[in-house]
């Protein structure tokens, strides 16, 4: 077990670092999960006066693009895992008897050979079958590129999950299942809201320990989602005494499998369920295809990860073991601050500390926040001498016209509680106009909002056209408005669901109201000098040009401005047509 120093644990390990089932058999051990122990902190006094520390708005706006870029990678790797898992012949009702009888199932007259590549897993009895080539294809062809960079970011965490996995009685090489359920991304989320590297449903991951709330989850969490996720799949393993059938059951379901299991006819040569029963289950409808498919995709990315110069793919980067410091917080601190007192950038800690959804730890429990190696000892020393009143950032906003507190806790991505307690003197949650609130930063925007800054731009002039899985909160975020304000401008009633594809006004419609004359002149004036736009706190180049379909290049060279500059709160800047 690591040790701490007074506030710093040095840990060093081998790396950085589904649908799991809504039905789980019971955790094997207990459900506490954690990479770490936190040591009891040092107390630190705590100052009652709040004393904010401005954060610059170029700071926020590198943090803005940094989430941006993080939620377009994670986009695209959405976009290839989605097109993964709903891969199939003709219909999920696809009879096999019609695929190509000499591959159809585990007895193919001929396998795939790998003389350089050795499995813990059954991958030589089963890579003739025909999915298996058809998922190899796949990988090679249109999935190449985000394959590629899946098989990159293995090395980060291969050998971390293959210790845990081995300690926990299973094969290394079902490691695998991270590649085909996430590509080793911590941020992945899929549209059945499964989380994190190992894809785990919000039950299932409670199940096994992981802490889930608008502060913190842990399924984000590599290591603690590594523990839980081998814990799992060793319960599996042990209700279904095959690594295919539990793999199945990670993604379908414990109880569905039993139920499919208890519905094939009997065989002699099958009373014990084996790798080979999962094959029999394959040939019948007693498994959606998703699940059917998903032990042939675990084949074949064995099979490529194992050996990916053989199907075109890049040599994996050398693996080296990784190591990385932690200090334990007693309380709310944001990472902003944890960067400056370690020296580094918010973007490192970001990375190495996914599983915090602010920018900041929970409030009210002591943290584990993980550091670059070698500035542990350095950092815990600066904080055991940062005053309390000084573990948080804090700015400072001025309320605009029709602004409400919950429109800026949306915007800002904090509690409007947060909010409530930063400002003492605010006794309503009714805001004025020019009023001065203070915020407590804990992100420059929610992450479903970045993840919708960061996806094509759909907006046309005044409206707004819904996308798949967009909600009025998120529209709201994304234009500075509040849900209140949509539902009027669209006449929309309390708890309606918005459509793909549907039209949202996302102005006033006073603005967009004008005499035949006077929309004349503005489309006039519009067409010689374009129109104007008064920048706002974390707004930046890239979100502005998305926002009115302009290039960055075409706002730079209409405002003067150089590669470099970064935009300040108030400015006017001029929208070229």
């Amino acid at each position: 077990m690591p040790r701490y120093l007074p506030v710093i644990l040095v840990a060093a390990i081998a790396a950085c670092g589904g649908h799991p089932p809504p039905e789980t058999p019971a955790p094997s051990a207990p459900a506490a999960v954690a990479a770490v122990e936190p040591a009891p902190p040092i107390p630190v006094p705590v100052d009652s006066e709040l004393i904010p520390a401005p954060v610059a708005d170029s700071v926020l706006d590198k943090e803005l693009a940094e989430e941006l870029r993080i939620a377009s990678d994670s986009a695209a790797d959405e976009a290839v895992l989605e097109t993964l898992a709903e891969l199939h012949v003709d219909s999920a009702d696809h009879e096999d008897a019609a695929l190509p009888e000499a591959t159809s199932g585990p007895g193919g007259a001929k396998a795939l050979t790998n003389a350089a590549a050795t499995f813990d897993i059954d991958v030589e009895r089963f890579n003739s079958h025909n999915r298996v080539q058809y998922y190899l294809d796949f990988f090679k062809g249109g999935a190449r590129e985000r394959f590629g960079i899946w098989l990159a970011r293995m090395p980060r965490y291969e050998a971390m999950i293959r210790s845990r996995l081995l300690a926990a009685g299973l094969p290394g090489d079902l490691v695998y299942l991270a590649l085909i359920e996430s590509g080793f991304s911590n941020t992945a989320t899929s549209r059945a809201r499964a989380v994190g590297m190992w894809q785990f449903m919000r039950g299932t991951a409670r199940l096994y320990g992981l802490r889930i709330d608008r502060w913190v989850d842990e399924r984000r969490d590599p290591i603690k989602a590594t523990d839980a996720a081998a814990r799992h799949l060793k319960d599996l393993t042990g209700m279904f005494g095959s690594y295919y059938l539990a793999a199945a059951a990670y993604n379908a379901g414990a109880g569905r499998v039993s139920r499919g299991l208890n519905r094939l006819p009997d065989d002699d040569n099958d009373t014990i369920p084996s790798d080979a029963t999962f094959f029999r289950l394959y040939d019948t409808k007693l498994l959606r295809r998703e699940t059917k498919d998903y032990v042939p995709k675990l084949i074949a990315a064995a099979m490529i990860a194992k050996e990916p110069a053989k199907y075109g793919f890049p040599p994996l980067p050398p693996e080296a073991a990784a190591t990385y410091d932690s200090i334990v917080v007693p309380d709310q601190t944001g990472l902003d601050v944890i960067a400056r007192l370690a020296d580094t950038t918010v973007a490192a800690i970001r990375e190495l500390n996914p599983q915090y959804l602010r920018l900041t730890t929970p409030p009210g429990s002591t943290s584990v926040v993980r550091l670059p190696t070698g500035l542990g000892e350095a950092t815990a020393l600066a904080y055991a001498d940062l005053p309390a009143n000084k573990r948080m950032s804090y700015r400072e906003h001025v309320v605009a016209s029709g602004e409400t507190l919950g429109g800026l806790a949306k915007r800002y991505g904090v509690g409007a509680a947060d909010i409530m307690a930063s400002n003492p003197r605010l006794r309503s949650r009714t805001l004025r106009a020019g009023q001065r609130v203070i915020i407590p930063t804990a992100g420059p925007l929610p992450a479903e909002v970045a993840r919708q800054l960061a996806a094509p731009e759909a907006a046309e002039g005044d409206f707004h056209r819904v996308r798949r899985g967009e909600t009025l909160r998120l529209v709201a975020g994304r234009y500075g408005v509040t849900q209140h304000q949509l539902q009027a401008w669209n006449r929309l009633g309390k708890g309606t669901k918005l459509r793909a594809g549907q039209r949202l006004r996302v102005s006033p419609p006073e603005v967009a109201v004008r005499t035949k004359s006077k929309a004349k002149t503005a489309s006039s004036e519009k067409s010689a000098h374009g129109h104007s736009h008064v920048v706002r706190p974390g707004e930046t180049l890239s979100g502005l040009a998305r926002r009115y379909g302009v290039s960055v290049q075409a706002l730079r060279e209409a405002n003067g401005l150089p590669e470099d500059a970064t935009l300040r709160r108030g400015a006017r800047l001029k929208i070229p047509v």
